[in-house]
């Protein structure tokens, strides 16, 4: 009867996590709490959907840097706006050569040149209702001054939209307008030219407005400079039958916005405005779910952790939580590429919070069981005897310090701070993580232990933590390895990324009683091996820099060799400093440098 009561409080408490977290969800949705991060989690479906097929009915003439360029170097513009008149001959050109709808996201709202006005307006006459133009100062009741205002552009069968974007509050393009003050967007505008009939605002959903379906990141979208169509350099082909968006595009002229699709670049005005359009024409692709989805969607993954918690182990129910996060995101995203955005933030949230509110209950059960199982034990064995029991249930990050005999090596790659230097960042952590990657795998490879990285330094330890009778052997097998074919492999790839540098190295290794364990603080704990013995190779690694070899073996490990090498050879007594007496050296006659020095300052004891 007891384990029942305690079952259904644990049940009870699962329950209730369960509803706190769908209500924390709900909640956070309800106050548009993590807007922004839910917008910023649509940037990444787009990310994952990645481009399509540029829209073959739409044509950018973006007035970029080229045509800056070009008409300085004609002299023609020098910069802008562009004298009217350019404006009239591209509206021209791109009618004779059968576009479907000319839209100018340019400014003509105050008078210029009079003949330049004149030829604009005569040019747009011509077109006969195919022209969009564009303006950003609109009255209350949409009047405008496009063209001197007074309805003239109306009299000359041409839209005008309003060539505002709609940003959210990080200054994101993601969704476009119906109208703006009474007057069409110049998406709409433009989408009304190509299809002949009004657009509706029962198609954008509540508050006017319409998630943008990019088509993919800047440049996705066609484009043709605005000096090649001002010269009829463009094929006619390549205009024909498309919906033609004129604009600036060039950074000088600062008509660029960051959107759903451009992480942290921009998009030119002109091609955001394409995008709209193309969205409008294809009738919104991309909607907003329903509010009661998304709200279901919260509650069921509220749940999620909970019921797992209930029906297995603490292991176990973590794994299940992390398979229905996986589960959900791949179904966000299969939704998305269906053209349905669906709250995602929110639902992860409740699922979030519901495995933290399950894990602290299974805790509290957990500990109030232990404390049972102390109490029941404890009648029946000391109670030391149960602690050591139940602090083996534990995870230890601490190996406890002991003394070990052991064979310590550093090693360091010479002249790399020089060779650092004089090279870009990236490549010289490409080099060093070569040269690691080689030195490590000979380290283990002989049963070693890496203790610390150290830039392009090394120190490792043979015969600790687990107790080995021939460290010594293994450490000069390591020794060995490193200064022979995986250096000359290292400095062989060296020659393959094209580098001229051959690199020597230098090893010290040393024998001897150290003290090897965990030490650090309680955010970070790391294995090390400490003592004389420690020391003393160290500083055996650093007498090489000035030495014709690259191996310096210190006595003490040379007599701890189960097996003695043929080929080692007698370096000298030499000086080490913190010892009171010098200390006998030996080497591998193969471990000379690549290219022998010559006036070393090294010079053994004599």
């Amino acid at each position: 009867m007891r384990r029942l009561s305690r079952q259904r409080r644990r049940t009870a408490a699962l329950l209730a996590v369960g509803v706190i977290a769908g209500a924390t969800g709900v909640l956070a949705y309800a106050t548009h709490l993590l807007r922004h991060t839910e917008q910023q989690s649509i940037d990444a479906r787009f990310s994952v959907r990645g481009s399509r097929p540029a829209p073959a009915d739409l044509l950018l003439v973006q007035i970029d840097n080229k045509t800056l360029q070009t008409l300085r170097n004609r002299r023609m513009a020098s910069e802008f706006p562009f004298p009217r008149r350019y404006d009239a001959q591209v509206i021209d050109r791109l009618r004779q050569a059968g576009a479907k709808v000319i839209a100018l996201d340019i400014e003509f709202s105050h008078e210029t040149d009079t003949a330049d006005d004149d030829a604009l307006i005569e040019s747009i006459g011509r077109a006969r209702g195919k022209v969009v133009l564009a303006t950003t100062e609109v009255g209350p009741r949409g009047q405008n001054p496009v063209l001197g205002g007074e309805g003239l552009p109306e009299r000359l069968s041409a839209r005008v939209g309003e060539a505002l974007l709609l940003l959210d509050s990080d200054g994101v393009a993601r969704r476009l307008a119906y109208s703006f003050s009474g007057l069409h967007s110049f998406a709409v505008a433009t989408a009304e030219a190509a299809t002949g009939h009004r657009v509706s605002v029962s198609s954008f959903e509540s508050g006017g407005a319409l998630p943008i379906d990019f088509a993919g990141p800047p440049g996705t979208i066609r484009s043709v400079s605005y000096s090649d169509v001002l010269l009829g350099r463009v094929p006619p082909a390549l205009v024909r039958g498309k919906i033609v968006i004129v604009g600036a595009s060039a950074p000088v002229l600062q008509d660029y916005h960051a959107t759903a699709t451009t992480g942290s670049a921009v998009m030119s005005g002109p091609e955001i405005q394409a995008n709209e359009t193309e969205t409008i024409l294809q009738g919104g692709p991309l909607r907003d779910a329903p509010t009661a989805v998304d709200i279901l969607l919260i509650l069921l993954l509220a749940l999620g952790a909970p019921l797992s918690a209930l029906q297995v182990r603490t292991v176990r129910s973590l794994i299940g939580v992390v398979a229905l996060a996986a589960l959900f995101l791949l179904a966000v995203q299969v939704a998305f590429q269906a053209g349905l955005i669906v709250s995602l933030v929110y639902p992860m949230l409740a699922l979030a919070v519901g495995t933290l509110g399950s894990l602290m209950v299974l805790y509290l059960f957990e500990t109030i069981e232990r404390e049972r199982v102390r109490s029941v034990f404890s009648r029946f064995v000391p109670a030391e005897v149960v602690d050591q029991v139940l602090a083996r249930a534990d995870e230890n990050l601490r190996l406890a310090g002991e003394e070990r005999d052991a064979t310590v090596m550093f090693c360091d790659l010479r002249g790399f701070t020089s060779f650092s230097e004089a090279q870009p960042a990236a490549r010289v952590i490409e080099v060093v993580n070569c040269y690691l990657n080689e030195m490590t795998e000979a380290i283990l490879d002989a049963g070693g232990t890496l203790v610390a990285y150290m830039g392009d330094g090394i120190m490792a330890v043979f015969g600790a933590p687990l107790e080995q009778d021939d460290h010594a052997d293994r450490a000069l097998r390591a020794a060995r390895e490193m200064v022979g074919p995986r250096l000359a492999r290292f400095n062989a790839w060296l020659g393959e990324q094209g580098f001229e540098r051959r690199f020597e190295m230098g090893i010290g290794l040393n024998s001897g009683p150290v003290m090897s364990g965990n030490v650090g603080s309680e955010q970070r704990v790391e294995y090390t091996a400490l003592g004389n013995t420690t020391n003393t190779a160290a500083r055996l690694e650093a007498l090489t820099k000035d030495s014709s070899v690259m191996l310096f073996i210190a006595e003490s490990a040379r007599e701890r060799l189960r097996r003695p090498p043929t080929d080692l050879e007698l370096v000298g007594d030499l000086e080490v400093r913190g010892r009171s007496q010098p200390l006998t050296v030996w080497t591998l006659a193969e471990a000379g440098s690549v290219e022998k020095k010559s006036g070393s300052e090294f010079q053994p004891v004599a």
